[in-house]
């Protein structure tokens, strides 16, 4: 029977190293498939036994990259691994500066060839090597990736230059030229590019590790005997009774057997109002007891959580291959075999014709003039630009690849509380008199729960005066608080007190979803107040513009219907799901990427499944560390117009590097014949270092191109 063995892959630059893993592994005896991703720098590989696993590792060390087993050492790794890289970068820039110097500032002599010879080696044989130890591992498996490229250019620059500082008298005179600076430019600027691209992924928290420390590390045992012991939680074992007080976290799935509790469930559902939980209801691990004391049976082992499975999904979700298209990459494929032929025909040309001075230097030129600096920096570039203007703009792009698919978004998908909602409880009206409402916010200041929270708030906001009860009160778990002659709660509440009410006063309320508090003052009912999650003032806005431009809106909640209903009307929101649980969010995000690109924006820890199963998640700043850990994109100052600053930038940044990437081969396209010398009876016979001038300018237009974004 086979089996899924996974882990965790360090250094891998592009979707082509991706690919390179996967070939190499598939071809070991005893792995049936494999499954490697770039993005999530993880692989997953279906194999027979035991036994294969040392072969899989060794395989991918032997391609250059390192082994992560757990999620620990991959985040120790992974902060290795960048600043191993910056460090390289730094020395590489800094030498490439020293040769560069010597190159144009001074007199060419034997010491200053010397010189450029011993700092271009350090540069190209150690600041560089990961692109010959990654070029090496592609070739093996036929993958001509952009270190293919970048090893060529390197290789032909710094050996020409190398036998002309050895052996200048082998060398027309004319041609007799050391271009070292070229090949530790190569080097500097494809780091550069990579080190910006790796240390933008390189923000993204570990959202799975959080989630799993969302649940208590601890529990209290109820034993047989009525006494309490406090265990391990994760060593509960199914059976097992716990007792659960007021401010406690829920350490397991289960159910409730004795007491009655509030339960903010808001980390789960999104719900914004607690639940009143009773004897026989089901409960999940994370949540919390905001008021009243519950015993808990354990029903689930620790991995059959809903929190265990939400870090399932999360896990799946994040290894998928997104489906963005490398252009780079992909036309290194087709273009790396064209210029080595190139090289090779222009060779032979020259050396039949009896040049084989003409025939070494032409075939270097080609090679050097086709370097894929421009190529390597038309993405990286173009995306930093982008989202450090974004950044500006209150937007903070943590994945840059969803910059490449955003252009064709067409669902765009909101949750209710605390993303299109303030995710706080308001009090949205009240019939109370201020004197009422003072004697009901005295004694709500008593209380921790979010109803009184808000009922305080809306005090202090409308200089309604209120002092601290000082009497003897009763707090009523699941109907409110009483006193000797005020009553504070639900309906229930007030007929179990046989106190009469007009229910149509504030019916309207209910059935729009609303929460109502009633008020019973000396055994006489006073009047209601309605609470409910604000709308926020820009998110009807948002709305309007993503449907005027033709992108379906959809909203998923945990709320009730009612409070759905209400909110989708009034926000003109062309599809709603209510009343539905984290997996049932992710199920809706995944068939609605079925329809094309589906962008997700949430808060909460319930939304960490759909922002990452999402083409492209978006966090608020405002929600949980989780939600913003796992989304792609985070909104820093909470404001959703953010979603169409993100989709215009999109649209921009494609289309600069496109033109980058146009540009960057349309100069390959003219300048290769001049450096093969096509046109060599006319006098144009381009030398090396004209070649490498040549392949510094389009690396320039290249970046000022880009720099138009920063701009915008």
């Amino acid at each position: 029977m086979s089996q899924i063995f996974k882990l965790n892959i360090i250094g891998m630059t592009c979707v082509n190293c991706s690919n390179a893993v996967e070939k190499v592994t598939k071809k070991i005896p005893g792995v049936k498939n494999a499954n490697v991703s770039f993005t999530a720098n993880s692989g997953e590989f279906e194999i027979e036994n035991d036994d294969i696993k040392d072969k899989i590792r060794q395989k991918i060390e032997k391609l250059g990259y390192e082994i992560a087993t757990n999620y620990e050492e991959l985040a120790f790794k992974k902060q290795n691994a960048l600043k191993r890289m910056k460090n390289t970068l730094l020395l590489s820039i800094f030498l490439t500066i020293i040769v560069m110097i010597l190159h144009m500032g001074l007199k060419h002599s034997f010491l200053n060839s010397l010189m450029q010879f011993i700092l271009t080696t350090v540069v190209v044989f150690y600041c560089g090597r990961h692109f010959f130890i990654h070029a090496f591992g592609a070739l093996k498996n036929r993958n001509f990736d952009m270190n293919v490229l970048v090893s060529l250019g390197v290789f032909s620059a710094y050996f020409y230059s190398t036998f002309a500082f050895l052996f200048p008298s082998l060398i027309p005179s004319k041609l007799n030229y050391v271009y070292f600076e070229s090949a530790a430019m190569i080097i500097t600027f494809i780091s550069l590019g990579k080190f910006l691209e790796e240390n933008s992924k390189a923000k993204a928290d570990d959202y799975i590790k959080s989630l799993l420390n969302l649940t208590p590390k601890m529990a209290v045992l109820l034993k047989e005997d009525g006494t309490t012991d406090e265990v391990l939680a994760k060593n509960l074992k199914i059976g097992d009774v716990v007792l659960v007080k007021n401010g406690m976290t829920i350490p397991r799935d289960g159910v409730i057997v004795d007491g009655g509790a509030e339960i903010d469930t808001s980390i789960l559902t999104g719900e914004s109002l607690p639940i009143y939980k009773k004897v026989g209801d089901n409960i999940n691990a994370g949540c919390l007891n905001a008021n009243g004391t519950i015993a808990i049976r354990i029903t689930t082992y620790n991995h059959e959580t809903l929190l265990s499975r939400m870090t399932k999904l999360l896990s799946e979700a994040s290894a998928k291959k997104m489906p963005i298209s490398r252009f780079a990459d992909k036309i290194a494929n087709i273009f790396v075999p064209i210029v080595i032929l190139i090289s090779l025909v222009t060779f032979l040309v020259w050396f039949l014709l009896g040049n084989l001075g003409y025939a070494v230097v032409c075939a270097i030129c080609v090679l050097v003039i086709s370097c894929p600096c421009a190529l390597g920096l038309a993405t990286p570039i173009a995306i930093v630009c982008s989202i450090s203007n974004l950044a500006k703009k209150g937007v903070l792009v943590k994945n840059p690849e969803v910059l490449e698919i955003l252009k064709d978004t067409k669902n765009v998908i909101f949750d209710k509380t605390g993303t299109l909602t303030s995710g706080k409880i308001e009090v949205y009206k009240t019939n109370l008199s201020d004197e009422i409402f003072s004697k009901v916010a005295s004694l709500e200041v008593l209380n921790e729960h979010l109803i009184a929270k808000a009922i305080i708030k809306y005090a202090k906001e409308n200089d309604i005066k209120f002092d601290k009860f000082n009497g003897k009160f009763e707090n009523l778990v699941g109907k409110g608080l009483k006193t000797d002659n005020l009553i504070i709660g639900n309906e229930n509440l007030l007929l179990e007190n046989d106190i009469k009410f007009e229910k149509k006063e504030f019916e309207d309320f209910l059935d729009k979803g609303f929460g109502v508090v009633l008020v019973a003052v000396d055994g006489k009912y006073k009047g209601y107040i309605a609470l409910n999650d604000r709308v926020k003032s820009h998110s009807k806005e948002i709305i309007d513009k993503l449907n005027n431009a033709s992108i379906n809106t959809i909203m998923l909640t945990g709320d009730n219907q009612k409070v759905a209903d209400f909110v989708a009307s009034n926000l003109k929101i062309k599809e709603v799901f209510s009343q539905i649980l984290p997996e049932q969010k992710f199920e809706i995000v995944k068939k609605q990427k079925e329809n094309g690109v589906t962008v997700f924006i949430g808060d909460g820890v319930n939304d960490a499944l759909s922002l990452k199963e999402a083409d492209c998640g978006i966090a608020m700043n405002s929600g949980s560390d989780i939600a913003k850990s796992s989304g792609d994109i985070l909104l820093i100052n909470n404001d959703l117009n953010g979603i169409l600053k993100i989709i215009k930038a999109s649209n921009k940044t494609m289309n600069i590097i496109k033109q980058n990437l146009f540009w960057a081969f349309f100069y390959n396209a003219l300048c290769i014949p001049l450096a093969a010398g096509v046109f060599a009876s006319f006098g144009l016979l381009l030398s090396p270092v004209y070649a490498a001038l040549a392949m510094s300018f389009s690396s320039v237009s290249v970046v000022l191109n880009s720099l138009r974004l920063k701009l915008w």
